[in-house]
Formats: structure tokens, C-alpha cells, sequence
């Protein structure tokens, strides 16, 4: 098992929690930035598991978020080893920040950034702070919370930062090292990486290469209807059962699901805008990364 190198924290994340994890044969951990596909993910890689549409609980319970400082990391562990074979861990943590068992696969997924981060966007007027606040026990603000910026307004900002990726993960020099870190890795035995876009473009292939690499068997005549139970309209139907919202920190649930699609981000921002994440984008990222990433 390699030792991570950097430890990633913020008001509601520590990926120091790892170190409570006993890996076991098999398993899968799911890195991504947020806001990238995680959810979808997780939902694809436990529908090959369990190799049926419903699966035997909800996704939170069955593939919970270890680094999530919301809930003690104590009982986060003993539901995941209370779990039967194989398990899917979701993180947030680029791959440098956990540990890299040789017995686990860990996908990561990728996003275009400004898709990830107009997600994003809106995913924060949705969130209750201080249902967060009481959770992990974080102060309250000092003072009046300022007004929230438009998105025409916030995201510019949020090509502009400077931010450190081990304290902003989710800022664009956050996501640049999240990817550049799993891009550096590629070709690594136990790790996969996966295009938001693909999903969007061809589901069952995407499941299907994603079977064969993990070693999931799956019978020939189950693809269809696994595949159905993985698509978007499928997931935004089951709300109840696959939304990340054991503790209640979503204001309204069926908000989680909202778009599904690519093409968000580039419509929010104007031409020079645009030119300027691309400036930015070629700053902080590989370049064959990138012809991969914006394709």
C-alpha cells in the first residue's frame, strides 16, 4: 500500500479518515471532483455488482463518502464492513491524498470544468449550512453572510483563482490537480479513468469497458435492463434511493439531479471569458490532458 503524500482538508472534508479504512480484495474507491459524475458512478459500479437494477439499499448506505466529516468515521467504516465481497468507496481525495491499495481499482472521473463547476454553482444554494455546521461543528459565521454572487458574475471568478488545491479542491487549480494527478496514472493497472461525456454518449459501452477492466461479470441478457437502471432519467426517478442525503445536509433532494448534460458552462460565459478559461485551463493542466478533457 503506497502512503499518501498530501492530506486534503476543508470545513467538511479530512482525508486523514483513510487511515481507519481496512481495504479488502476488490474493492473500488470512486475520485472525483464534486459535482462530476460521482453519484452516476457510483450507481453504475454498484449495478454491476449486485448485477440487478434495484439495488438491496440506498446509495448512500451501500457506497458512503469517507472523507465526509458530517457523520463519524467510525460509523461510516462499520457500515462498509458490514458489507458482503466487494465495496465501492466514494471520495472526493485526488488519488495523491489516499492511500493506493493494490487490491483495490479506483476510478476517477472527469468533467469539463466549467460544466463541473456550474453544477457546482447551483449544488450551493441547495446545501444547509447549518444543518453542516451542527454536523461537523463548524462556528457559525461572525457576521452577516454576504449576499451570493450570479453565475455570470462567480464563475469568471472562479477561472481566476489561485487557490490551493489542498485546502480549494473544488476551485479550477483544485480540479487541474485532481485530474493532472489521475492523468499521470493512467496507465497504472488499478486505475481508470472515465469521461463524463462518454456516459452521456454511450452508457451500456462505458458499463461494459468498465465491467471487463474490473472483472465484473455480468450475464449477457442483464446489459439492457442494468443499463436502463443506470441512465439519467432512471436515477432522477429513484431520487429517494440514490441521492447522497442520509443526513439530511440537502435542502430539497429532487434539486440534486438537475441537467445531466454537457454545455452548461461554455453557454455562461462570454467569448473573451471563454478564451480566458482556455488561457487558464492550458496554465494548469497537461496538454494532452486536455485535449482528452475538452474534446
Amino acid at each position: 500500500m503506497s502512503t499518501p503524500t498530501v492530506r486534503y482538508r476543508s470545513s467538511d472534508e479530512d482525508s486523514a479518515r483513510w487511515e481507519d479504512f481496512g481495504f479488502r480484495d476488490g474493492d473500488i474507491v470512486v475520485s472525483t471532483r464534486s459535482k462530476s459524475g460521482t453519484t452516476w458512478m457510483q450507481t453504475v459500479l454498484l449495478l454491476l455488482l449486485h448485477g440487478d437494477p434495484e439495488l438491496p439499499a440506498p446509495l448512500a448506505d451501500l457506497s458512503p463518502w469517507l472523507d465526509h466529516t458530517i457523520e463519524p468515521v467510525a460509523d461510516v467504516v462499520a457500515r462498509l464492513e458490514q458489507q458482503p465481497g466487494r465495496r465501492v468507496v466514494k471520495t472526493h481525495t485526488p488519488l495523491d491524498g489516499i492511500p493506493l491499495d493494490p487490491r483495490a481499482a479506483h476510478v476517477v472521473v472527469a468533467r469539463h470544468p466549467l460544466d463541473m463547476a456550474v453544477s457546482l454553482y447551483h449544488q450551493g444554494d441547495n446545501l444547509d449550512r447549518e444543518r453542516m455546521r451542527e454536523l461537523t461543528g463548524a462556528p457559525a459565521p461572525a457576521g452577516p453572510v454576504p449576499p451570493r454572487p450570479s453565475l455570470s458574475e462567480w464563475l469568471p471568478r472562479w477561472v481566476e483563482s489561485t487557490a490551493d488545491p489542498r485546502e480549494a479542491m473544488d476551485s479550477l487549480p483544485g480540479v487541474a490537480h485532481h485530474l493532472n494527478d489521475a492523468w499521470a496514472r493512467r496507465h497504472t493497472d488499478n486505475v481508470l479513468l472515465v469521461h463524463y461525456d462518454d456516459l452521456l454518449a454511450d452508457l451500456e459501452g462505458e458499463m461494459r469497458r468498465l465491467a471487463a477492466a474490473l472483472r465484473i461479470a455480468v450475464p449477457e441478457e442483464r446489459w439492457g435492463e442494468l443499463a436502463q437502471a443506470a441512465s439519467f432519467a432512471q436515477m432522477r426517478a429513484r431520487t429517494a434511493r440514490l441521492v447522497p442525503n442520509r443526513l439530511g445536509v440537502l435542502k430539497d433532494p429532487t434539486l440534486f439531479f438537475r441537467r445531466g448534460s454537457s454545455g452548461a458552462g461554455r453557454e455562461a460565459l462570454t467569448g473573451p471569458q471563454l478564451q480566458r478559461y482556455e488561457q487558464r485551463a492550458a496554465e494548469l493542466m497537461e496538454p494532452d490532458l486536455l485535449v482528452w478533457l475538452h474534446r
